[in-house]
C-alpha cells in the first residue's frame, strides 16, 4: 500500500506539489495569524440597570485608581474624583478622542482645596447704648456644621465704642517703614506702639478730654493693622480674641478704620457700625476642557452672571510697580451654591464701662473677660450665603478672589467591613502644618479641620514662598448654577456627576433622630469624609502654569476623562454592546482603567463614621454609592471573530483540495475498476486515496511547523511552539477532510468501469447542447455540465467574498467598528490588520479554486475543445469560450458572497444604507475581476493541447 501511494504521487508530481503547496499556505497562515486572536478585550459583568441614564457613559482613570473596594464590589463612593489628583496626559486625552465612536471627550483635572476667606458681618448698630460715653460690646459666636452636630466655640471678640474723638492711621501714607513715626488721621506723626506683640504697631489712638491721645491696642498676635487673615496666620475662626475700636460721633454715625480706604486722609463716617470678621472656607479648584464641557453638560448655557470660561483663557501677568508686587491672575467661574453646611450663631453682650484705651495687649484680655454683661441682640447667619455674595461682589467690582499659593490634596478613604455588612471609614493622623502661614495668607485653617480625618492630606506649594515671585491669585470672571447644567434628571441621577453634591441620610434611628432627619452634608474639613464638589473651574490650559513647579503633575494633570459615546441615548442592548466596543478599544489604546457608567445604578451603602471631636457622634449613614454593574475588566481573550476568518482560509482550502482529489479520483476510474476487479476491496481503495492526501497533509503540516516561527517573528506575531507544532494535526485534518467524499466516491467503482475509457464527468444531453447557438451560451451549458465543480469554485469564492464584503463594510462604511445584533445578543465587530489579510487570503485561495475548476474543465474537455478547432473555431473564439466561463464562475462567487456579506453586515445593523450596498458592489466588482484574470491561466493551457493525438484517441 505504502510502495502504491508512493509510486502515484511521484507519478503526479506536479500536481501533488500543487496540492501541497495548498495544505501548507493555508495551515501556515492559520496557525501564524491565530496567533493574533489572543487580543485585549473588555469583558462587562454584571447586570445592566436599564432605568438610568447619566451624562456620560465611560469614564477613564489613570492605571491602578480603582480602590480595593470598587474591585472587589464594583462600587464607587460619590464624589471620588475629590480624592484623584492627575495621572492622565494630554496625549492620553488624545488618544481616547482618537477613538471610533467616541462623541465627547471631556477631561477634568482636580488641583486641589484651598481656603476661601468669606466676610462675616456683625452689625452692631443696635447693641450700642448712645447715653454711654464708652462702653465695649462683647462678640461670642458659636459655628455650627454637620447639620448642628459640631460646634465649634470661638474666642470672643470685642468692640470698643467711645464717644472720645479716635485718630486712626493715614492709609495715604500706608507704605511708611513700621520702626519709625507715622501719620494718623489728624495729620501729625506718631511713634509705633509696643502693645506686647511681635512687631511694632500702629493702634488707633483715642483722644482724651485732656486731649492726651492714648493708644487702643489689640488683643493677642492679631495687633497690627487689619482684621483680615494675613502673613503668619495659622489659627482658625476659633482661635484667638481680637478687638476692634470705633468713635460714635455726635451725629450719631461711626468712624472706624474698617471704612478706611488707601490714599484717603480720613475714614468717612457711616450710619451704622457693622464689623467684618471672617471665615476661611476650603474650595475644591478643578479645571476643565471648556468646549467639551459645554458639549458633555451644557457648562455655558449654565452660566447666570459674567461669562463662561474659553478655551483661549490663560494666566494674565502684571509686572511689578514702585507700590505693588508682581502679579498672576488665573480666571475662573464659580459654582452659585458652596454646598457647605456650616452657620454661625453669634451673641452680643454689653460690658460695664471700663478702662481699655492705654492697656497693653496683655492686661486688656483679662479686664474684658469677666461677667457677659447685659445681652445686646444675636446674629445668625449662613456661610452659603456669604459664599455667593463674596463671589458675586468680587465678580461684579472686577476684583480678584483669595491667593492661590499652596493646595491642599487629599488622597482616598479607606474602610474595614463590620459584621454586618457595614463599612466602617478608617480615621488617619493628621499631619502637622498642613495649613499654615506662605507668603502672604498662606491657608488659613478651616476650625473643622481640627475633627478627625477620614483622608490624608499632602500639601503643595504652587509658589515658592522664599522668593520675590509673582503673586498667584484667581479671578471671578462668572458663575455657574450645576443645577441648571443639562443631561440629568432627578430619577436617573447616579452621583457619579462631577458637579453632584454628596449626601448622607441617617441608616438607622439614632443617626436619624441626631441628623433631625436631614442628610448629613459636606462640613468644611478637606480630611473630613464628604467632599463638596469642585466650587471654582479654570480652563485646563492654565494647569501646567499653576504647577510650573511640580513637572511631574504638570505632565500628568488630568484626573479623570468622561466619555460619551455618539449615537447612544438612554439604554439598549445594542447601545449597551456600542459603548463596550468604545470602551474596549480605548482600553486597548491607553492601557488606562476603563469603567463603563452606561447603566449605572445607586447603590446604597451604609457607612460608620467616628465621633467628632466637636460633638457629632458616632453616625451611620447610607450613601447612594454608584454600582458600575457594568463593571469592566480587561482580560485576554479569542477574538471569535478573526478566529472565524481564519477558519474561513482553511474552510476554502478544503474546498480547493476537495475538488482536486475529485478530480483525481475521476481519472483514475478505469484503474480504480482494474484493481476491483484484481480484488481490492472497497475499503482498500479508499484508503489508497486517503493515505495519498494524508501523506500530503502529513508533509504541508511539518513543513508549517517550520515556516511558522520566522513568518511570525516577520509579522511580530507571538507564536508558541505550541500553537505552532499544531500545524501538523491540523493539516492532517484539513487533507482526510478535503478527501473523504472523493475516497468514498472511489470505494464505490464499479468494476464494469474498466471497459470504458471515460474523460471526464460530462453531463447534459445532446439535445440540450443543441440549444446552445452562441459562445457564451455554450460556456453557460458547459458550467452546468460539471454542477458541483462549478458549485465548489463559485462557493470557494462566494466565501472569500463575503469575508472581504463584511470587513469592507465594517472599514469604509462604519470606521473600523460596527455594533449591532445577531440572534438576538448585541454583538460589536472591529477589524485589524490581521483581519484584513485573512479576508485576502480567503479571497486568494478562492480564486486559485476557480483557477483549478476552469484548468481541470479544459483538461477533461480537451477532446472536445480540440474537435471545435478541427470544425472551424478560431483561436479567439475558443478563448472567448474559456474566458465567458471563467467570467460567469467568478460572477456566480462574487455576487452570491457580495449579496451574503450584505446580509450579515445589514442584520447586524439592523438597517441597509446605500454606503453599505456601494461596499457590497464594490466587493463584487473585485470578486469578478480576479476571476477573470484567473481564467488566463487555462486560456495558456488551451494553446498547449495537442489537437492531432486528441482527435486520433477520439
Amino acid at each position: 500500500m505504502v510502495r502504491f501511494i508512493w509510486r502515484y504521487l511521484r507519478g503526479r508530481l506536479g500536481r501533488s506539489v500543487a496540492l501541497l503547496t495548498g495544505v501548507l499556505v493555508a495551515t501556515t497562515g492559520f496557525v501564524v495569524l491565530t496567533g493574533t486572536t489572543d487580543t485585549s478585550r473588555l469583558v462587562v459583568t454584571g447586570v445592566l440597570a436599564r432605568e438610568t441614564s447619566a451624562a456620560y457613559d465611560i469614564l477613564v482613570r489613570p492605571k491602578g485608581a480603582r480602590t480595593p473596594l470598587e474591585a472587589e464590589q464594583r462600587l464607587v463612593r460619590p464624589n471620588y474624583l475629590s480624592g484623584q489628583f492627575g495621572g492622565l496626559t494630554l496625549d492620553d486625552w488624545a488618544k481616547v478622542r482618537g477613538v471610533p465612536g467616541v462623541d465627547v471627550a471631556a477631561p477634568i483635572a482636580m488641583i486641589g482645596y484651598s481656603t476661601m476667606s468669606l466676610p462675616v458681618p456683625f452689625d452692631l448698630t443696635d447693641a450700642v447704648d448712645r447715653s454711654l460715653d464708652s462702653q465695649v460690646i462683647r462678640i461670642d459666636t458659636t459655628f455650627e456644621a454637620e447639620r448642628g452636630l459640631s460646634h465649634g466655640v470661638a474666642d470672643p471678640g470685642f468692640v470698643y465704642v467711645t464717644k472720645n474723638k479716635v485718630l486712626f492711621l493715614d492709609l495715604v501714607d500706608d507704605a511708611a517703614p513700621l520702626d519709625r513715626p507715622s501719620r494718623y488721621t489728624d495729620g501729625r506723626e506718631y511713634p509705633p506702639v509696643d502693645c506686647g506683640g511681635d512687631i511694632a504697631a500702629f493702634p488707633p489712638r483715642e483722644v482724651l478730654p485732656d486731649g492726651r491721645t492714648v493708644p487702643v491696642c489689640g488683643i493677642g498676635p492679631e495687633v497690627a493693622l487689619t482684621t483680615h487673615p494675613g502673613a503668619g496666620e495659622t489659627r482658625s475662626e476659633l482661635t484667638g480674641s481680637w478687638l476692634f475700636t470705633a468713635h460714635l460721633r455726635p451725629d450719631g454715625r461711626f468712624e472706624t478704620d474698617a471704612h478706611h480706604r488707601p490714599g484717603t486722609p480720613v475714614a468717612a463716617p457711616v450710619d451704622r457700625l457693622v464689623v467684618e470678621r471672617y471665615v476661611s472656607v476650603p474650595y475644591l479648584l478643578a479645571a476643565v476642557d471648556p468646549d467639551a464641557e459645554e458639549r458633555l453638560v451644557g457648562l455655558r448655557g449654565a452660566t447666570v452672571a459674567g461669562r463662561a470660561l474659553t478655551g483661549g483663557d490663560r494666566t494674565a501677568d502684571a509686572p511689578a510697580t514702585a507700590n505693588m508686587a508682581a502679579q498672576r491672575v488665573f480666571p475662573v467661574i464659580a459654582t452659585s451654591r458652596s454646598y457647605i453646611d456650616m452657620q454661625g450663631n453669634t451673641r452680643y453682650s454689653r460690658l460695664p464701662p471700663q478702662q481699655v484705651a492705654g492697656l497693653r495687649s496683655a492686661a486688656l484680655l483679662p479686664a474684658l473677660t469677666g461677667p457677659r454683661g447685659t445681652p445686646a441682640g444675636e446674629w445668625r447667619g449662613d456661610v452659603d450665603d456669604r459664599y455667593l455674595e463674596s463671589v458675586t461682589d468680587r465678580f461684579a467690582s472686577d476684583a480678584w478672589g483669595d491667593l492661590l499659593e499652596t493646595v491642599v490634596q487629599p488622597g482616598p478613604t479607606t474602610y474595614e467591613r463590620l459584621p454586618d455588612g457595614t463599612l466602617r471609614a478608617t480615621t488617619v493622623p493628621q499631619t502637622p502644618n498642613i495649613f499654615g502661614a506662605g507668603r502672604f495668607a498662606g491657608l488659613a485653617e478651616p476650625w473643622l479641620t481640627a475633627d478627625p480625618w477620614f483622608r490624608p492630606l499632602k500639601r503643595i506649594e504652587l509658589v515658592d514662598s522664599t522668593s520675590g515671585g509673582a503673586i498667584q491669585s484667581w479671578k471671578p470672571v462668572g458663575v455657574f448654577d450645576p443645577e441648571k447644567l443639562a443631561g440629568f434628571s432627578d430619577v436617573s441621577r447616579v452621583p457619579l456627576e462631577t458637579y453632584e453634591p454628596p449626601a448622607a441620610a441617617g441608616a438607622d434611628p439614632a443617626s436619624r433622630g441626631a441628623l433631625g432627619d436631614r442628610p448629613l452634608l459636606p462640613g468644611g474639613n478637606p480630611g473630613g469624609y464628604l467632599a463638596a464638589p469642585p466650587l471654582l473651574l479654570t480652563s485646563l490650559s492654565v494647569v501646567p502654569t499653576l504647577f510650573e513647579r511640580h513637572p511631574a503633575q504638570a505632565a500628568a494633570p488630568i484626573s479623570a476623562i468622561r466619555v460619551r459615546v455618539a449615537g447612544v441615548s438612554g439604554y439598549s442592548e445594542v447601545n449597551a454592546e456600542r459603548v463596550r466596543a468604545a470602551a474596549e478599544e480605548i482600553a486597548r489604546r491607553t492601557g488606562l482603567d476603563v469603567d463603563i457608567t452606561l447603566g449605572s445604578s445607586p447603590a446604597p451603602q451604609t457607612v460608620e463614621l467616628a465621633a467628632g471631636a466637636f460633638g457629632r457622634p458616632v453616625l451611620r449613614v447610607g450613601e447612594g454609592w454608584s454600582s458600575i454593574g457594568v463593571a469592566s475588566r480587561i482580560v485576554r481573550a479569542t477574538d471569535r471573530k478573526s478566529l472565524i476568518l481564519f477558519v474561513l482560509v482553511l474552510v476554502v482550502c478544503a474546498l480547493f483540495l476537495g475538488n482536486a482529489v475529485s478530480a483525481a479520483v475521476r481519472d483514475r476510474r478505469t484503474e480504480l475498476a482494474v484493481l476491483s476487479c484484481l480484488g481490492w476491496p472497497a475499503r482498500r481503495i479508499a484508503a489508497s486515496i486517503l493515505g495519498e492526501v494524508a501523506v500530503i497533509g502529513t508533509v504541508a503540516g511539518l513543513a508549517a511547523v517550520g515556516l511558522a516561527a520566522p513568518l511570525a517573528a516577520l509579522m511580530d506575531i507571538r507564536v508558541t511552539i505550541g500553537q505552532a507544532v499544531l500545524a501538523v494535526p491540523i493539516a492532517l485534518a484539513l487533507a482526510l477532510v478535503a478527501g473523504v467524499v472523493p475516497a468514498v466516491g472511489a470505494a464505490r467503482t464499479h468494476p464494469a468501469t474498466a471497459l470504458h475509457s471515460v474523460r471526464g464527468p460530462v453531463r447534459g444531453t445532446a439535445r440540450r447542447r443543441r440549444h446552445a447557438r452562441t459562445v457564451f451560451g455554450l460556456s453557460l451549458v458547459n458550467l452546468t455540465r460539471v454542477p458541483g465543480r462549478t458549485v465548489l469554485g463559485a462557493g470557494a469564492l462566494a466565501i472569500g467574498v463575503a469575508a472581504l464584503t463584511v470587513l469592507a463594510a465594517v472599514t469604509f462604511a462604519f470606521q473600523g467598528t460596527v455594533v449591532g445584533t445577531l440572534l438576538g445578543d448585541a454583538v460589536s465587530v472591529t477589524v485589524r490588520g490581521v483581519d484584513q489579510l485573512a479576508a485576502v487570503a480567503t479571497v486568494l485561495l478562492g480564486v486559485v479554486a476557480v483557477a483549478d475548476v476552469m484548468y481541470l474543465n479544459v483538461r477533461d474537455r480537451a477532446a472536445e475543445l480540440a474537435t471545435l478547432r478541427a470544425s472551424g473555431w478560431t483561436e479567439a473564439a475558443l478563448v472567448r469560450l474559456i474566458a465567458y466561463e471563467g467570467g460567469l464562475l467568478g460572477l456566480l462567487g462574487a455576487v452570491t458572497g457580495a449579496g451574503t456579506g450584505l446580509a450579515v453586515a445589514a442584520w447586524l445593523v439592523g438597517e441597509v444604507p446605500a454606503r453599505l450596498v456601494a461596499v457590497a458592489v464594490g466587493s463584487a466588482a473585485v470578486g469578478v475581476l480576479i476571476a477573470g484574470v484567473a481564467a488566463i491561466v487555462p486560456t495558456v493551457l488551451l494553446r498547449r493541447l495537442p489537437a492531432a493525438r486528441l482527435l486520433a484517441e477520439e
